[in-house]
């Protein structure tokens, strides 16, 4: 049996304010074919899973705190317990907007890697409105710098 312990998944920790666990492909014991999943955590006041898109299908799914969605031209409140459904291919984006941390479970599919990890690690993450699609009106800006 293999087990994937997030007490002992290191993660890692993006500019945008977020420490991403995979529990499902990436460096976690677990490699599936069909799908990746993955816990991350959304500092308070503006941690973000910023603005991209990506091939594969996906869900958020927020185990506590409060976060603002943006997916396409939608922008939406979500919270604790709830899930939002991504397409395959539409930008969407993640702040959270609370005073806590924003805690929450991913799953894609097919597995594989995301170009955004790499993008924004390296600096090179599409901007909104410039080298991607603008974000809904309203919403809280896309970090692709460590503030």
């Amino acid at each position: 049996m293999i087990i994937a312990d997030l007490q002992k998944i290191e993660g890692r920790t993006y500019p945008a304010r977020r420490r991403t666990q995979n529990l499902v492909g990436g460096a976690s014991p677990i490699q599936a074919t069909n799908f990746a999943l993955g816990y991350v955590t959304l500092e308070p006041h503006g941690g973000q899973v910023p603005w991209h898109n990506q091939e594969q299908e996906e869900v958020y799914f927020i185990v506590s705190g409060t976060g603002e969605m943006c997916l396409g031209e939608e922008r939406q409140v979500l919270t604790t317990g709830q899930a939002a459904y991504i397409p395959s291919g539409v930008f969407h984006q993640l702040t959270n907007i609370g005073a806590e941390p924003l805690l929450m479970i991913y799953c894609y599919g097919p597995a594989g890697d995301v170009a955004h990890w790499k993008q924004e690690l390296a600096g090179t993450l599409p901007k909104a409105g410039v080298d991607a699609p603008s974000l809904p009106a309203g919403a809280a800006p896309q970090c692709t710098e460590k503030p």
